[in-house]
Protein backbone atom coordinates (compact mmCIF):
# COMPACT_ATOMS: atom_id res chain seq x y z
CA UNK A 1 0.00 0.00 0.00
CA UNK A 2 1.51 3.38 -1.00
CA UNK A 3 2.30 5.75 2.02
CA UNK A 4 0.53 8.60 1.01
CA UNK A 5 -2.18 9.56 3.10
CA UNK A 6 -5.74 8.77 1.26
CA UNK A 7 -8.57 11.12 1.34
CA UNK A 8 -11.81 10.32 2.03
CA UNK A 9 -15.16 11.31 0.14
CA UNK A 10 -18.33 9.96 2.25
CA UNK A 11 -21.85 10.97 0.21
CA UNK A 12 -25.26 9.96 1.77
CA UNK A 13 -28.61 10.83 0.00
CA UNK A 14 -31.60 11.04 1.98
CA UNK A 15 -34.69 8.47 1.62
CA UNK A 16 -33.04 5.90 -1.38
CA UNK A 17 -33.89 2.29 -1.18
CA UNK A 18 -31.29 0.15 -1.82
CA UNK A 19 -33.20 -1.54 -5.10
CA UNK A 20 -33.90 1.25 -7.28
CA UNK A 21 -30.51 1.38 -8.20
CA UNK A 22 -29.81 0.03 -11.84
CA UNK A 23 -26.82 -2.09 -10.91
CA UNK A 24 -29.47 -3.26 -8.28
CA UNK A 25 -31.20 -4.44 -11.17
CA UNK A 26 -33.79 -2.03 -11.72
CA UNK A 27 -34.84 -1.22 -15.03
CA UNK A 28 -36.91 2.01 -14.63
CA UNK A 29 -34.24 4.07 -12.74
CA UNK A 30 -31.68 6.55 -14.38
CA UNK A 31 -28.15 5.68 -12.60
CA UNK A 32 -25.55 5.55 -15.15
CA UNK A 33 -23.12 7.33 -12.36
CA UNK A 34 -23.38 4.69 -9.85
CA UNK A 35 -23.76 1.63 -11.86
CA UNK A 36 -20.18 2.91 -13.62
CA UNK A 37 -19.35 3.13 -10.00
CA UNK A 38 -20.56 0.08 -8.90
CA UNK A 39 -17.96 -1.69 -11.47
CA UNK A 40 -15.27 0.02 -9.93
CA UNK A 41 -16.37 -0.63 -6.28
CA UNK A 42 -17.96 -3.08 -3.81
CA UNK A 43 -21.41 -2.88 -3.81
CA UNK A 44 -22.51 -4.47 -0.25
CA UNK A 45 -26.33 -6.12 -0.68
CA UNK A 46 -27.41 -6.42 2.83
CA UNK A 47 -26.69 -3.17 4.33
CA UNK A 48 -28.87 -1.96 6.50
CA UNK A 49 -30.18 1.41 8.62
CA UNK A 50 -31.37 0.00 11.78
CA UNK A 51 -33.22 3.16 13.10
CA UNK A 52 -34.69 3.89 9.74
CA UNK A 53 -35.56 7.45 10.15
CA UNK A 54 -33.04 10.92 9.59
CA UNK A 55 -31.75 12.03 12.97
CA UNK A 56 -31.07 8.12 14.43
CA UNK A 57 -29.61 7.01 11.45
CA UNK A 58 -27.47 10.16 11.11
CA UNK A 59 -25.99 9.53 14.81
CA UNK A 60 -25.37 5.76 14.08
CA UNK A 61 -23.37 7.11 10.99
CA UNK A 62 -21.29 9.92 12.38
CA UNK A 63 -20.71 8.14 15.94
CA UNK A 64 -20.15 4.29 14.59
CA UNK A 65 -22.67 3.48 17.30
CA UNK A 66 -25.76 1.87 17.92
CA UNK A 67 -28.81 3.56 18.70
CA UNK A 68 -29.12 2.29 22.37
CA UNK A 69 -25.42 3.88 22.92
CA UNK A 70 -25.77 6.64 20.84
CA UNK A 71 -29.54 7.85 22.40
CA UNK A 72 -32.13 7.91 19.86
CA UNK A 73 -34.55 5.84 18.76
CA UNK A 74 -37.42 8.15 18.60
CA UNK A 75 -36.15 11.02 16.40
CA UNK A 76 -35.05 13.49 19.29
CA UNK A 77 -34.69 17.09 17.53
CA UNK A 78 -32.98 18.61 20.85
CA UNK A 79 -30.47 15.93 21.50
CA UNK A 80 -27.26 16.66 21.78
CA UNK A 81 -24.86 14.18 20.32
CA UNK A 82 -23.25 11.52 22.76
CA UNK A 83 -19.86 12.11 24.03
CA UNK A 84 -18.46 9.92 22.48
CA UNK A 85 -15.29 10.64 19.02
CA UNK A 86 -17.31 11.29 16.06
CA UNK A 87 -16.08 10.25 12.59
CA UNK A 88 -15.09 13.50 11.55
CA UNK A 89 -13.57 14.50 14.82
CA UNK A 90 -11.01 10.61 14.73
CA UNK A 91 -10.08 12.21 11.16
CA UNK A 92 -9.46 15.54 12.86
CA UNK A 93 -7.03 14.13 15.75
CA UNK A 94 -4.83 12.34 13.06
CA UNK A 95 -4.02 15.61 10.75
CA UNK A 96 -6.90 15.53 8.15
CA UNK A 97 -8.98 19.09 7.31
CA UNK A 98 -12.99 17.62 7.43
CA UNK A 99 -15.18 19.87 5.99
CA UNK A 100 -19.37 19.11 5.23
CA UNK A 101 -21.69 20.04 2.80
CA UNK A 102 -25.73 19.68 2.90
CA UNK A 103 -27.37 17.88 5.69
CA UNK A 104 -26.48 17.11 9.32
CA UNK A 105 -29.48 17.03 11.60
CA UNK A 106 -27.94 17.41 14.68
CA UNK A 107 -28.71 19.37 17.89
CA UNK A 108 -27.82 22.60 18.05
CA UNK A 109 -28.14 22.86 14.20
CA UNK A 110 -25.00 24.95 13.74
CA UNK A 111 -22.71 21.71 15.83
CA UNK A 112 -19.85 21.00 13.92
CA UNK A 113 -19.75 17.54 15.47
CA UNK A 114 -16.11 17.75 15.04
CA UNK A 115 -15.86 18.68 11.31
CA UNK A 116 -13.33 22.02 10.51
CA UNK A 117 -16.83 24.15 8.81
CA UNK A 118 -20.24 22.91 7.94
CA UNK A 119 -21.69 24.64 4.78
CA UNK A 120 -25.26 23.57 5.78
CA UNK A 121 -28.94 22.68 4.14
CA UNK A 122 -31.13 21.51 6.09
CA UNK A 123 -34.55 21.39 4.47
CA UNK A 124 -35.70 24.67 5.90
CA UNK A 125 -35.67 22.97 9.36
CA UNK A 126 -35.17 25.81 12.60
CA UNK A 127 -35.39 23.79 15.43
CA UNK A 128 -35.53 25.71 18.49
CA UNK A 129 -36.16 28.93 16.37
CA UNK A 130 -35.96 32.06 17.20
CA UNK A 131 -33.64 31.03 19.79
CA UNK A 132 -31.00 29.26 18.05
CA UNK A 133 -30.19 28.82 14.35
CA UNK A 134 -32.56 31.81 11.93
CA UNK A 135 -31.82 30.21 8.84
CA UNK A 136 -29.08 28.00 7.26
CA UNK A 137 -26.41 28.39 4.42
CA UNK A 138 -28.45 27.38 1.34
CA UNK A 139 -31.72 29.43 2.07
CA UNK A 140 -29.01 32.76 3.31
CA UNK A 141 -27.48 31.79 -0.84
CA UNK A 142 -30.98 31.52 -2.05
CA UNK A 143 -32.06 35.22 -0.68
CA UNK A 144 -28.70 36.84 -1.43
CA UNK A 145 -29.90 35.57 -5.34
CA UNK A 146 -32.72 37.77 -5.04
CA UNK A 147 -35.31 35.24 -3.80
CA UNK A 148 -36.12 35.95 -0.50
CA UNK A 149 -38.16 33.72 1.42
CA UNK A 150 -38.77 31.66 -1.81
CA UNK A 151 -37.19 28.43 -1.38
CA UNK A 152 -39.97 26.42 -0.17
CA UNK A 153 -42.43 28.15 -2.79
CA UNK A 154 -43.10 25.63 -5.03
CA UNK A 155 -45.30 24.42 -2.20
CA UNK A 156 -44.81 20.55 -1.95
CA UNK A 157 -44.18 19.04 1.53
CA UNK A 158 -41.29 17.78 2.82
CA UNK A 159 -43.14 14.81 3.74
CA UNK A 160 -45.16 13.88 1.03
CA UNK A 161 -45.16 12.60 -2.91
CA UNK A 162 -47.24 15.36 -5.08
CA UNK A 163 -44.78 16.22 -7.61
CA UNK A 164 -44.26 19.80 -9.50
CA UNK A 165 -40.61 21.26 -10.93
CA UNK A 166 -38.38 22.88 -9.50
CA UNK A 167 -39.55 27.00 -9.91
CA UNK A 168 -36.02 28.47 -9.10
CA UNK A 169 -33.15 28.66 -11.59
CA UNK A 170 -31.25 25.51 -10.82
CA UNK A 171 -28.01 26.46 -9.43
CA UNK A 172 -30.50 27.13 -6.49
CA UNK A 173 -32.00 24.13 -6.22
CA UNK A 174 -30.58 22.02 -2.55
CA UNK A 175 -28.73 19.25 -5.35
CA UNK A 176 -27.28 21.50 -7.48
CA UNK A 177 -26.18 24.03 -4.94
CA UNK A 178 -25.00 21.21 -2.64
CA UNK A 179 -22.93 19.88 -5.34
CA UNK A 180 -21.16 23.13 -6.18
CA UNK A 181 -20.32 23.72 -2.33
CA UNK A 182 -19.12 20.18 -2.44
CA UNK A 183 -16.48 21.16 -5.54
CA UNK A 184 -15.29 24.18 -3.64
CA UNK A 185 -14.25 22.43 -0.80
CA UNK A 186 -12.40 20.18 -2.57
CA UNK A 187 -10.60 23.03 -4.78
CA UNK A 188 -9.83 25.26 -1.62
CA UNK A 189 -8.39 22.25 0.28
CA UNK A 190 -5.10 22.39 2.05
CA UNK A 191 -2.88 20.50 -0.53
CA UNK A 192 -0.04 19.29 2.86
CA UNK A 193 -3.12 17.34 4.14
CA UNK A 194 -5.18 14.73 3.78
CA UNK A 195 -9.24 15.57 3.50
CA UNK A 196 -12.12 13.75 4.75
CA UNK A 197 -15.12 15.33 2.76
CA UNK A 198 -18.77 15.01 3.75
CA UNK A 199 -21.21 15.72 0.91
CA UNK A 200 -24.62 15.07 2.49
CA UNK A 201 -27.90 15.56 -0.41
CA UNK A 202 -31.22 16.38 1.54
CA UNK A 203 -33.05 14.38 -1.75
CA UNK A 204 -34.86 11.91 -2.92
CA UNK A 205 -36.25 12.93 0.52
CA UNK A 206 -39.75 14.70 -0.38
CA UNK A 207 -40.59 17.98 -1.24
CA UNK A 208 -40.30 15.57 -5.00
CA UNK A 209 -39.38 19.05 -6.89
CA UNK A 210 -36.87 18.14 -9.34
CA UNK A 211 -35.84 20.25 -12.27
CA UNK A 212 -37.46 19.48 -15.38
CA UNK A 213 -34.80 18.19 -17.52
CA UNK A 214 -34.78 15.24 -15.26
CA UNK A 215 -38.30 15.14 -14.73
CA UNK A 216 -38.38 14.71 -18.73
CA UNK A 217 -36.04 11.93 -18.91
CA UNK A 218 -39.01 9.90 -17.13
CA UNK A 219 -41.52 10.58 -20.16
CA UNK A 220 -40.88 7.74 -21.83
CA UNK A 221 -40.09 5.13 -19.39
CA UNK A 222 -42.38 2.45 -18.16
CA UNK A 223 -42.66 2.62 -14.48
CA UNK A 224 -43.17 -0.35 -12.24
CA UNK A 225 -46.59 -0.34 -9.67
CA UNK A 226 -45.54 -1.33 -5.85
CA UNK A 227 -45.91 -4.91 -4.57
CA UNK A 228 -48.74 -5.57 -2.11
CA UNK A 229 -48.02 -8.50 0.16
CA UNK A 230 -50.94 -11.37 1.14
CA UNK A 231 -50.90 -9.34 4.22
CA UNK A 232 -51.51 -6.00 2.80
CA UNK A 233 -54.24 -6.55 0.55
CA UNK A 234 -56.74 -5.56 3.35
CA UNK A 235 -55.47 -2.05 4.72
CA UNK A 236 -58.48 -2.77 7.60
CA UNK A 237 -57.28 -5.91 8.41
CA UNK A 238 -56.09 -7.83 10.98
CA UNK A 239 -53.13 -8.55 9.49
CA UNK A 240 -52.25 -5.42 8.10
CA UNK A 241 -50.46 -3.77 11.45
CA UNK A 242 -51.65 -0.79 13.72
CA UNK A 243 -48.44 1.29 12.74
CA UNK A 244 -49.20 0.37 9.12
CA UNK A 245 -52.35 1.71 9.20
CA UNK A 246 -51.15 4.78 10.81
CA UNK A 247 -48.73 5.57 7.93
CA UNK A 248 -51.08 4.49 5.21
CA UNK A 249 -53.64 7.01 6.40
CA UNK A 250 -50.96 9.94 5.69
CA UNK A 251 -51.06 9.20 1.99
CA UNK A 252 -53.55 10.46 -0.30
CA UNK A 253 -51.99 8.32 -3.25
CA UNK A 254 -55.23 6.03 -4.59
CA UNK A 255 -55.18 6.89 -8.15
CA UNK A 256 -52.52 5.01 -10.77
CA UNK A 257 -51.74 8.38 -12.04
CA UNK A 258 -50.82 10.13 -8.24
CA UNK A 259 -48.25 6.95 -7.66
CA UNK A 260 -46.67 6.66 -11.37
CA UNK A 261 -45.96 10.06 -11.04
CA UNK A 262 -44.86 10.53 -7.40
CA UNK A 263 -42.36 8.16 -8.57
CA UNK A 264 -41.55 9.40 -11.27
CA UNK A 265 -40.87 12.51 -9.42
CA UNK A 266 -38.78 10.53 -7.03
CA UNK A 267 -36.63 8.75 -9.41
CA UNK A 268 -35.99 11.93 -11.34
CA UNK A 269 -34.69 13.34 -8.19
CA UNK A 270 -32.57 10.19 -7.69
CA UNK A 271 -31.02 10.76 -11.24
CA UNK A 272 -30.30 14.81 -10.56
CA UNK A 273 -28.27 13.11 -7.67
CA UNK A 274 -26.65 10.58 -10.13
CA UNK A 275 -25.53 13.45 -12.67
CA UNK A 276 -24.30 15.66 -9.72
CA UNK A 277 -22.15 12.73 -8.50
CA UNK A 278 -20.49 13.44 -11.55
CA UNK A 279 -19.29 16.74 -11.18
CA UNK A 280 -17.67 16.26 -7.91
CA UNK A 281 -16.14 12.95 -9.34
CA UNK A 282 -14.97 15.21 -11.99
CA UNK A 283 -13.99 17.99 -9.80
CA UNK A 284 -11.31 15.70 -7.55
CA UNK A 285 -9.90 14.56 -10.59
CA UNK A 286 -9.15 17.70 -12.28
CA UNK A 287 -7.53 18.20 -8.70
CA UNK A 288 -5.52 15.70 -9.14
CA UNK A 289 -6.94 13.84 -5.91
CA UNK A 290 -8.89 10.91 -7.55
CA UNK A 291 -6.92 8.29 -7.51
CA UNK A 292 -5.84 9.10 -3.59
CA UNK A 293 -9.27 9.05 -2.48
CA UNK A 294 -11.33 6.60 -0.99
CA UNK A 295 -15.19 7.23 -2.04
CA UNK A 296 -18.16 5.70 0.32
CA UNK A 297 -21.62 6.39 -1.38
CA UNK A 298 -24.62 5.34 1.55
CA UNK A 299 -28.08 6.65 2.60
CA UNK A 300 -29.32 7.28 5.90
CA UNK A 301 -32.71 5.09 5.10
CA UNK A 302 -34.85 3.84 2.34
CA UNK A 303 -38.22 4.34 1.06
CA UNK A 304 -41.39 2.28 0.33
CA UNK A 305 -42.41 4.35 -2.63
CA UNK A 306 -45.61 2.55 -2.14
CA UNK A 307 -44.70 -0.65 -1.57
CA UNK A 308 -47.01 -2.73 0.59
CA UNK A 309 -49.41 0.30 0.74
CA UNK A 310 -46.71 2.33 2.39
CA UNK A 311 -45.11 5.03 1.65
CA UNK A 312 -42.09 6.84 3.41
CA UNK A 313 -39.77 4.78 5.87
CA UNK A 314 -40.48 4.00 9.64
CA UNK A 315 -40.90 0.31 9.59
CA UNK A 316 -38.89 -2.41 8.88
CA UNK A 317 -39.82 -3.80 5.68
CA UNK A 318 -36.68 -3.87 3.02
CA UNK A 319 -37.26 -0.78 0.98
CA UNK A 320 -37.29 0.92 4.43
CA UNK A 321 -34.18 -0.49 6.24
CA UNK A 322 -32.26 -1.28 3.76
CA UNK A 323 -29.87 0.88 1.89
CA UNK A 324 -27.20 1.37 -0.61
CA UNK A 325 -23.68 0.86 0.38
CA UNK A 326 -20.92 1.55 -2.39
CA UNK A 327 -16.93 1.79 -1.73
CA UNK A 328 -14.81 2.59 -4.11
CA UNK A 329 -11.50 1.87 -2.69
CA UNK A 330 -8.04 3.21 -4.18
CA UNK A 331 -6.30 1.06 -6.39
CA UNK A 332 -3.66 0.33 -4.11
CA UNK A 333 -5.75 -1.02 -1.54
CA UNK A 334 -5.91 -5.08 -0.63
CA UNK A 335 -8.34 -7.25 -0.39
CA UNK A 336 -11.18 -5.10 -2.71
CA UNK A 337 -12.34 -6.57 -6.04
CA UNK A 338 -13.85 -4.15 -8.11
CA UNK A 339 -17.12 -4.30 -9.55
CA UNK A 340 -17.68 -7.23 -7.43
CA UNK A 341 -20.49 -7.67 -4.37
CA UNK A 342 -20.59 -8.61 -0.87
CA UNK A 343 -23.31 -10.19 0.92
CA UNK A 344 -22.17 -9.54 4.56
CA UNK A 345 -24.89 -8.36 7.00
CA UNK A 346 -24.11 -4.41 7.47
CA UNK A 347 -24.98 -1.63 9.90
CA UNK A 348 -24.74 2.56 9.40
CA UNK A 349 -22.30 2.26 12.21
CA UNK A 350 -19.77 0.33 10.31
CA UNK A 351 -19.18 2.77 7.86
CA UNK A 352 -16.98 4.57 10.37
CA UNK A 353 -14.67 1.49 11.63
CA UNK A 354 -14.30 0.63 7.95
CA UNK A 355 -13.41 4.33 6.56
CA UNK A 356 -10.53 4.38 9.65
CA UNK A 357 -8.87 0.75 9.04
CA UNK A 358 -8.75 1.97 4.99
CA UNK A 359 -6.88 4.79 6.08
CA UNK A 360 -4.45 3.39 8.60
CA UNK A 361 -5.86 4.94 11.46
CA UNK A 362 -7.35 3.69 14.83
CA UNK A 363 -10.62 2.97 15.63
CA UNK A 364 -11.64 4.25 18.91
CA UNK A 365 -12.83 1.80 21.64
CA UNK A 366 -16.26 3.75 21.72
CA UNK A 367 -17.06 1.86 18.07
CA UNK A 368 -19.54 -1.04 18.29
CA UNK A 369 -19.52 -1.26 14.18
CA UNK A 370 -17.26 -3.76 12.12
CA UNK A 371 -14.86 -2.77 9.92
CA UNK A 372 -16.09 -4.24 6.49
CA UNK A 373 -12.66 -3.91 5.33
CA UNK A 374 -11.30 -7.07 7.18
CA UNK A 375 -13.50 -10.04 5.38
CA UNK A 376 -13.27 -12.13 8.83
CA UNK A 377 -15.70 -9.87 10.37
CA UNK A 378 -19.15 -11.00 10.49
CA UNK A 379 -22.19 -10.74 11.96
CA UNK A 380 -24.98 -13.49 13.09
CA UNK A 381 -27.76 -10.52 12.68
CA UNK A 382 -28.93 -6.58 12.89
CA UNK A 383 -31.30 -5.65 15.57
CA UNK A 384 -32.97 -2.84 14.63
CA UNK A 385 -35.64 -0.63 16.47
CA UNK A 386 -37.88 2.28 16.61
CA UNK A 387 -40.48 4.36 18.12
CA UNK A 388 -41.44 4.37 21.80
CA UNK A 389 -44.99 5.02 20.93
CA UNK A 390 -48.30 3.18 19.35
CA UNK A 391 -45.97 2.79 16.76
CA UNK A 392 -43.53 1.23 18.30
CA UNK A 393 -41.35 -1.83 15.93
CA UNK A 394 -38.54 -4.00 15.98
CA UNK A 395 -36.76 -6.07 13.97
CA UNK A 396 -34.30 -9.29 13.75
CA UNK A 397 -32.81 -10.10 10.45
CA UNK A 398 -30.19 -12.80 10.10
CA UNK A 399 -28.60 -14.02 6.50
CA UNK A 400 -32.04 -15.65 5.44
CA UNK A 401 -35.34 -14.66 8.12
CA UNK A 402 -36.62 -11.50 9.19
CA UNK A 403 -38.81 -10.99 12.33
CA UNK A 404 -40.82 -7.66 12.69
CA UNK A 405 -42.42 -7.01 15.77
CA UNK A 406 -44.88 -4.17 16.06
CA UNK A 407 -45.95 -4.02 19.89
CA UNK A 408 -49.29 -2.55 19.89
CA UNK A 409 -51.24 -6.03 19.30
CA UNK A 410 -47.80 -7.85 20.04
CA UNK A 411 -48.15 -8.85 16.31
CA UNK A 412 -45.04 -10.80 14.93
CA UNK A 413 -44.26 -10.85 11.29
CA UNK A 414 -41.86 -13.49 9.94
CA UNK A 415 -40.33 -13.64 6.48
CA UNK A 416 -38.33 -16.02 4.07
CA UNK A 417 -36.00 -13.31 2.10
CA UNK A 418 -33.75 -15.93 0.09
CA UNK A 419 -37.19 -16.91 -0.93
CA UNK A 420 -39.46 -13.88 -0.88
CA UNK A 421 -37.16 -11.06 -0.95
CA UNK A 422 -40.08 -8.69 -1.41
CA UNK A 423 -41.78 -10.32 2.02
CA UNK A 424 -45.14 -10.93 0.39
CA UNK A 425 -45.63 -13.77 2.66
CA UNK A 426 -46.18 -13.92 5.96
CA UNK A 427 -44.84 -17.33 7.95
CA UNK A 428 -45.02 -16.29 11.29
CA UNK A 429 -48.11 -18.83 11.81
CA UNK A 430 -46.89 -21.33 9.45
CA UNK A 431 -45.90 -24.33 11.56
CA UNK A 432 -43.04 -25.04 9.75
CA UNK A 433 -41.25 -22.06 10.98
CA UNK A 434 -42.01 -22.48 14.08
CA UNK A 435 -38.33 -22.88 15.37
CA UNK A 436 -37.62 -20.16 13.42
CA UNK A 437 -39.99 -17.50 15.01
CA UNK A 438 -38.60 -19.20 18.43
CA UNK A 439 -35.04 -18.45 17.89
CA UNK A 440 -35.05 -14.96 16.60
CA UNK A 441 -37.82 -13.81 19.29
CA UNK A 442 -35.49 -14.97 21.80
CA UNK A 443 -33.00 -12.91 20.43
CA UNK A 444 -35.55 -9.81 19.84
CA UNK A 445 -36.65 -10.66 23.73
CA UNK A 446 -32.10 -10.23 24.74
CA UNK A 447 -32.30 -6.71 23.54
CA UNK A 448 -35.33 -5.01 25.19
CA UNK A 449 -34.38 -2.47 27.39
CA UNK A 450 -35.68 0.80 28.73
CA UNK A 451 -39.87 1.08 28.28
CA UNK A 452 -39.83 -1.94 26.12
CA UNK A 453 -39.28 -3.91 28.73
CA UNK A 454 -42.79 -3.10 29.77
CA UNK A 455 -43.61 -5.51 26.95
CA UNK A 456 -43.19 -8.39 28.79
CA UNK A 457 -44.76 -11.03 31.48
CA UNK A 458 -42.43 -13.58 32.74
CA UNK A 459 -39.52 -13.74 30.27
CA UNK A 460 -42.33 -13.76 27.41
CA UNK A 461 -43.78 -10.95 25.21
CA UNK A 462 -47.23 -9.77 25.25
CA UNK A 463 -47.05 -6.18 23.88
CA UNK A 464 -49.31 -3.36 24.32
CA UNK A 465 -53.32 -3.83 23.87
CA UNK A 466 -54.56 -4.10 20.27
CA UNK A 467 -56.15 -0.86 19.27
CA UNK A 468 -58.59 -0.07 16.51
CA UNK A 469 -57.35 1.97 14.60
CA UNK A 470 -59.43 5.40 13.77
CA UNK A 471 -58.60 7.69 11.25
CA UNK A 472 -58.13 11.32 12.66
CA UNK A 473 -56.33 15.00 11.32
CA UNK A 474 -53.57 14.02 14.09
CA UNK A 475 -53.15 10.80 15.70
CA UNK A 476 -52.47 10.87 19.31
CA UNK A 477 -49.49 8.80 20.44
CA UNK A 478 -47.87 8.43 17.04
CA UNK A 479 -45.72 11.38 16.40
CA UNK A 480 -45.82 14.95 14.76
CA UNK A 481 -46.95 14.30 11.61
CA UNK A 482 -50.89 14.43 10.46
CA UNK A 483 -53.03 15.92 7.70
CA UNK A 484 -53.99 18.84 9.63
CA UNK A 485 -50.95 20.69 8.69
CA UNK A 486 -50.35 19.07 4.95
CA UNK A 487 -47.37 16.73 6.58
CA UNK A 488 -45.41 19.96 8.44
CA UNK A 489 -46.08 22.12 4.89
CA UNK A 490 -43.93 24.72 4.44
CA UNK A 491 -44.19 28.31 2.91
CA UNK A 492 -43.52 31.87 2.24
CA UNK A 493 -40.69 33.13 4.71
Amino acid sequence: MSNQRKNVLLITVDQWPASLLGYAGRKDILTPTLDELARVGVSFTNAYSPTPVCIPARRELMTGTGSRTHGDRKFNEFLRMPDVPTLAQVFRNHGYQAYAVGKLHVYPQRDRIGFDDVILCEEGRRVNFPHEMREDDYTRDVNRAGYPGLDFAHGMSNNNYLVRPWHLPEELHPTTWTTRQMCEQIIRRDPTRPAFWYCSFTAPHPPVVPPQVFLDMYRDVEIEMPYIGEWAEDPDGDSFPYAAKYYNSLFGLNTEKYIRDARKGFYAACTHIDYSIRTIIGTLREEKVLNNTIIVITCDHGDLLGNHRLWGKNVFYEDSTRVPLLIIPTLDCQGWEPGSTDDRLAELKDIMPTLLDMCGLPIPETVEGMSLANRNNKRDYVYGELWEDDRATRMVRTERFKLIYYAVGNQIQLFDLENDPKEMKDLSNNPEFADVKRELTEILVSRLYGSDLEWLRDGKLTGKPNKRFVYKPVQENCGILGNRDLLLQRGIR
